[in-house]
């Protein structure tokens, strides 16, 4: 990442060299190449605008502890564009020491690069706002993800409550069948010990009037 910086850095570096030779040629051209040289001065300002803002983004991705160090290289590197559009702005207007003959033509010129330049800082706000926005939508999906996150934990652990719940329920339902069947077979049993009791009771009974019919069948 910062290899890619000091690549920027030195195309800044011939940038703003052959723009600095390019103003000083301005006062000595001819009416005929002075429009063609300030269009042309005008587009290299804009590409090293452009590549500061490559400058600047980059530095927002390289490790925060080299940060500050180039924030303040290309803090520099945007003043001294500001001075050198400066420069151009008087040289464009200037003409060995005065003005040029046609006065209204290079005066509009200047008139339509600050309407660009406002134009330019309008769509930066619109920009920074348009970021600034985003920035926000982010926040809120991050937490929206965490909200998210935090109610699916809570499903899953709501789940697994259910589930045990659920295996509690089967067992204690095994453990009813089971004493069921235990119930019904004592019933069963009990059942069947009455009616062995019975019919003991009842041979018993035969038994006794038997003895005592035949004993009072001998006496008589």
């Amino acid at each position: 990442m910062t290899s890619l910086i000091e690549q920027y850095e030195q195309q800044y570096a011939v940038s703003t060299a052959d723009f600095t030779a390019k103003i000083a040629k301005l006062a000595n051209v001819e009416r005929s190449d002075r429009r063609f040289l300030i269009q042309e001065l005008e587009k290299q300002v804009e590409e090293l605008r452009e590549l500061l803002e490559q400058m600047e983004l980059e530095v927002c991705d390289v490790d925060p502890t080299l940060r500050p160090k180039l924030k303040t290289r290309v803090e520099s590197y945007r003043a001294e564009l500001v001075r050198l559009e400066k420069e151009f702005s008087n040289a464009s207007i200037r003409k060995n020491g005065g003005y040029s003959g046609d006065q209204n033509e290079i005066f509009g010129e200047i008139s339509i690069r600050e309407e660009q330049k406002q134009q330019l800082l309008d769509t930066s706000e619109q920009i920074e706002r348009t970021n600034n926005k985003l920035t926000a939508c982010y926040s809120v999906l991050l937490e929206s993800e965490d909200i998210g996150s935090q109610v699916l934990r809570d499903l899953q652990c709501q789940r697994e409550t259910i589930q045990k719940s659920r295996a509690r329920l089967r067992e204690a339902d095994a453990d009813l069948s089971r004493s069921t069947r235990i119930m019904n077979l004592m019933i069963a049993r009990s059942r069947q010990h009455k009616l062995i009791i019975s019919v003991i009771a009842a041979v018993c009974s035969l038994a006794i009037l038997v003895t005592v019919y035949f004993s009072v069948t001998r006496s008589s």
